[in-house]
């Protein structure tokens, strides 16, 4: 069944609305295109057609909602009916869910759950939104490693259908603490009788629940996991991050990324904006905040082209050059900026001065090349453009777009590493500061090779 029909059979089910009908179409066809047709339909309407259904298929749908749709539709159900939700929903879906309730909602939930549900969300939910511990869900497969290959198998049969993923099967002691990890491939083809000590990796990669949860992103890319364990201190197997997990932790901080490159992230590590759930006064105050910092920056610029006066009265041409040669240093800043940044979320640079140190050796002669290039072209348009210009001027704009280029994107890859040297996400500061940056050094190196070649003309 292709989208389109199958947006098409939903919003018809939703009118009727046929809960039976509705089932069998959650049975049949990818819950993720059913949640895309029910992306802006009416919470009311939904809750109709999802508090009949089996929990379980109810959950497999409710889970690929947004949080805020997944909010509103939660206040039309009655309470038996998201109890039943919730318990059919995965432990860390669950906690995520838990947390974004108010007290009086959480209060209210928390007895209509079994002791072991209660238990798995109040542990998830301690720990901080970011980190690995609060992504980690705790549907996981274990088993002893006293067991052969066969006993292991007759676990997993037993509990696999409550567990999110058990390509991975994890060996824990009698206190729960990871002592490594063994593959169900592996157990399948092992004999029946093999101890599983010959079979278990006794290294297995892990992360720290205090981690953020990017680090277990990024061991699930570097190491090819379809899930990464979540420990604590002492070892204490409190739940894993799967792959699925690790796609959506991705595509938030790709979203994060861009927000803050583009000077709208809040200072203090609070949270990023959104359009739709931000507030009015947390969009209005944190955009104001940087264009009143960009505006400093902008006074300042201006300021000093107001004290050249005397210059520009002179040879009053050099007014046409101010804007490009400065925005040709802001462009090449920020392309430099954004491949180290790229650089860095990919683990291949890291805050250290042999990174840095190739990252400026390299940019100095592709900035270099680049400015020599922009020049030459900078002279030859304006030499065809503004008829009558002097020589002078013409070495001046010149040298002045070579140098604003070369210092561009030296700048503009030096500037993530300052960033994250002062414990700032580098997307948020390169983005806005460079240009800025680079229009007060674009007029400073302007006017001063102005009055070096030009200043006789003042006499």
């Amino acid at each position: 069944m292709i989208r389109e029909d199958i947006t098409f059979h939903t919003r018809t089910l939703l009118a009727t609305p046929d809960v039976e009908a509705f089932s069998r179409l959650m049975r049949s066809a990818p819950v993720a295109d059913i949640a895309d047709a029910l992306r802006d339909t009416p919470p009311e309407q939904i809750a109709r057609i999802l508090g009949p259904a089996e929990p379980k298929e109810t959950a497999r749908l409710f889970v690929t909602l947004s949080d805020s749709l997944q909010d509103r539709v939660l206040a039309q159900l009655s309470a038996p009916t998201v109890s039943a939700l919730v318990s059919a929903m995965p432990a860390d879906e669950r906690a995520d869910l838990y947390n974004r309730l108010d007290t009086q909602a959480q209060q209210r939930l928390l007895p209509s759950l079994s002791q072991a549900e209660r238990d798995d969300i109040l542990r998830l939910s301690n720990y901080p939104e970011g980190s690995a511990g609060s992504a980690a869900t705790s549907q996981y497969a274990t088993i002893d490693a006293a067991m052969t290959a066969e006993q292991a198998l007759r676990v997993i049969r037993a509990t696999a259908p409550d567990k999110e993923t058990i390509y991975v099967i994890y060996v824990v002691d009698t206190e729960g603490r990871l002592t490594g990890t063994v593959s169900l491939r592996d157990l399948v083809l092992a004999d029946a009788d093999a101890p599983l000590t010959t079979l278990v990796n006794t290294a297995p990669v892990h992360v720290r629940a205090d981690d953020s949860d990017e680090k277990a992103a990024e061991h699930i890319r570097r190491y090819d996991l379809l899930a990464v364990p979540v420990v604590t201190h002492d070892d204490k197997m409190i739940g894993i991050v799967t792959v699925d997990d690790a796609m959506d932790i991705d595509k938030e901080q790709d979203a994060t990324q861009l927000a803050r490159y583009g000077g709208t992230a809040p200072l203090g590590g609070s949270a990023d904006l959104d359009l739709k759930k931000s507030t009015f006064r947390q969009i209005f105050g944190t955009r104001l905040m940087w264009l009143l910092i960009l505006t400093v920056f902008g006074i300042l610029t201006s300021s000093f082209v107001a004290k050249q006066e005397e210059i520009l009265a002179e040879v009053i041409v050099l007014a046409a050059f101010i804007a490009p040669i400065v925005d040709m240093g802001g462009n090449t800043g920020s392309q430099s900026a954004t491949l180290v940044i790229r650089s860095m979320a990919l683990g291949q640079l890291r805050l250290r001065w042999a990174d840095v140190w190739f990252v400026v050796r390299r940019e100095c002669v592709i900035a270099l090349a680049l400015g020599v290039c922009v020049a030459v072209l900078e002279i030859i348009l304006a030499n065809f453009t503004k008829s009558g210009l002097d020589t002078a001027v013409l070495t001046v704009v010149g040298l002045s777009m070579l140098i604003c280029t070369a210092l561009g994107g030296i700048i503009g890859a030096v500037l993530p590493f300052l960033a994250r040297r002062i414990g700032t996400d580098p997307a948020t500061l390169s983005s806005p500061l460079i240009t800025s940056i680079m229009d007060l050094l674009g007029v400073f190196v302007y006017f001063g090779l102005a009055y070096a070649f030009l200043g006789h003309l003042l006499v």
